[in-house]
């Protein structure tokens, strides 16, 4: 297997390197599709809270310079989906993960992933919710494409149930066209392999720019 391509300064340089394109003279670069404003921003899961910290040091220079940014928590999205089938079937759903996970924790997994999976795959799973927000944000940004910044993050959180190829797709098309970033737990095997979380095998299904 090939090793990571990470070196201890590749957050900061990926970041920088994102901000540098962003605020590039004539308009957002983070792709060379005019079309196609996806990119995706790499990072070892241990160093979550430091990206969090340059996320809110870019967010906080890009605001300052008149930009709408909008962070996009999709561990939020999850449990508000989740919450909304109502207490009693959350606490079912808890409870019954317990006992398996007793007997046999890769049924209590497969349990899990037949109960959540619904609400994070397909069109009409958290790709809908992501493609919504979006859609509202833009209706308060009119004529702002090229200063507006969509962060997609908290993906760890759905792991190991995520596919982030899979949500890109099913939003492409339906983010007004604002610049929209993937931050993405896991590690990158060469110029187009990521692997969620270092953990799944590597998917090669991306389009987006890869980040530095």
């Amino acid at each position: 297997m090939n090793e990571p391509l990470f070196s201890q300064e590749a957050l900061d340089v990926a970041v920088k390197a994102l901000e540098d394109d962003l605020l590039a003279k004539g308009g957002p670069q983070i792709s060379t599709m005019r079309n196609y404003r996806f990119a995706i921003l790499p990072y070892r899961p241990k160093d979550e809270f430091k990206l969090r910290l340059l996320m809110r040091r870019l967010t906080d220079k890009l605001r300052s310079e008149g930009w709408g940014v909008l962070p996009i928590s999709l561990q939020k999205l999850l449990l508000d989906r989740i919450r909304a089938t109502g207490d009693a079937n959350v606490e079912a759903l808890v409870s019954r993960e317990k006992r398996l996970y007793e007997k046999d924790p890769d049924r209590a997994l497969a349990h899990l992933r037949d109960k959540i999976g619904p609400h994070i795959e397909g069109p009409n799973g958290l790709a809908a919710d992501v493609a919504k927000l979006i859609g509202d944000f833009a209706e308060e940004h009119p004529d702002q494409a090229d200063r507006t910044l969509v962060l997609i993050g908290r993906a760890g959180a759905l792991y190991p149930f995520f596919r982030s190829s899979a949500l890109l797709k099913h939003i492409d098309g339906k983010t007004r066209n604002i610049p929209v970033v993937l931050l993405y737990p896991g590690e990158r095997k060469d110029t187009t392999a990521l692997s969620f979380m270092g953990e799944l095998d590597s998917d090669r299904d991306y389009r987006p720019r890869i980040y530095p």
